[in-house]
């Protein structure tokens, strides 16, 4: 098969980790016989140092060119400092999100047998976590009208949504939760919040269209409370931009670090693939970034956009084997202990796929 990928490394540790995941995807096609063509392009801070905008048009045409997109990470902490600060780098990936209409962000949140004792949480409330949340992304208060009034000393952001808009998150996570546990849940603030209600009432209606699968109805604070008490009692929740971008950071340190959970974010025709974290400029050419998660991004992508389930199986294999067997960075190595660099990482998981 012949596949041609966008590879935004981004800013930061992106290009590091996205290097490795390069070199796994690499691996993987020359083992299954397929050839992968990578188109660079920039994004983030990296864009705007170059052409003034965090997602230039020249990005946007390679992204929609291309069979998928690899990501890495956008941020800049000399952005961060600025609050006066016009043009940001995470304006182009809501820009990318909205121009590539990549409406569901789809966050998986899993524990690795090996790595149960690196979680916050106690090992029996967390064995077995295998859940998804399906964040709505391309509307919301993120995307609403927003300003200030009274001379600067009253701001607003307002959230809004149409049906459509959540029909068409919906029906994925419907979807979604045929092929597993056939139980969705729906998060929202039907209590308080007239968006939410729109968003139960939306949900309710297409039950009927799904007899098979069960779906609850939760407060998005009585959620957040759970996702910590019994996080193996969700499989597939659906929830708006906001409430989806708290709860997944909150459920990503289940498996004992945001280094190791991968994402996609998908449309009706485009679909990119990226780590949950950050850029970490701190980490930046250090070689100590954790890349599990880019290449279990990478993992996803072989999956959901090729249909190439053993690809990506035979991905997450040799990665629960370089947890078994200690073969990673210092973020998951205790009292001290020196852990392998960025590349040796990468290095062993080609090794394992090849050998």
């Amino acid at each position: 098969m012949d596949l041609k990928i966008a590879l935004l490394a981004g800013d930061g540790i992106g290009p590091e980790v996205i290097e490795q995941a390069v070199k796994v995807s690499d691996a993987i096609a020359t083992k299954f016989n397929h050839t992968l063509t990578w188109t660079p392009a920039l994004t983030g801070a990296a864009a705007i140092d170059a052409v003034g905008d965090p997602y230039p048009d020249e990005t946007h045409e390679v992204c929609k060119a291309a069979d998928a997109v690899l990501f890495g990470a956008i941020g800049h902490p000399r952005f961060d400092n600025d609050p006066s600060a016009k043009v940001r780098p995470e304006q182009g990936l809501l820009k990318m999100r909205q121009k590539l209409g990549l409406f569901a962000n789809v966050r998986p949140t899993f524990t690795f047998p090996s790595l149960l004792d690196k979680s916050p949480l106690k090992q029996e409330r967390i064995e077995g976590t295998d859940l998804v949340f399906l964040r709505e992304l391309t509307g919301g208060i993120y995307f609403g009208e927003r300003g200030r009034l009274d001379g600067g000393n009253t701001a607003f952001d307002t959230c809004t949504y149409t049906r459509e808009e959540i029909q068409r998150l919906a029906k994925k996570g419907f979807e979604l939760a045929m092929t597993r546990s056939k139980k969705l849940c729906c998060v929202d603030k039907a209590n308080v919040l007239e968006s939410s209600r729109l968003w139960r009432e939306t949900v309710q209606a297409m039950e009927k269209d799904y007899p098979e699968v069960t779906v609850s109805y939760e407060f998005v604070d009585a959620v957040a409370m759970r996702l910590v008490q019994w996080p193996n009692s969700y499989d597939v929740l659906i929830t708006e931009n906001l409430f989806g971008d708290i709860l997944t950071d909150e459920a990503s340190v289940i498996s004992g670090s945001m280094g190791l959970m991968p994402s996609a974010s998908v449309g009706t025709e485009n679909a990119l693939y990226e780590p949950i974290h950050g850029s970490f400029p701190q980490a930046t050419g250090l070689g100590i970034a954790n890349p599990l998660a880019t290449i279990l991004s990478a993992a996803m992508m072989f999956e959901m956009s090729f249909g190439l389930v053993e690809e990506g199986a035979l991905i997450r294999k040799v990665v629960d084997e370089s947890l078994a067997e200690g073969i990673v960075t210092e973020d998951l190595k205790e009292n001290g202990e020196k852990g392998n660099s960025t590349s040796e990482v990468g290095d062993y998981l080609v090794s394992k796929i090849l050998g």
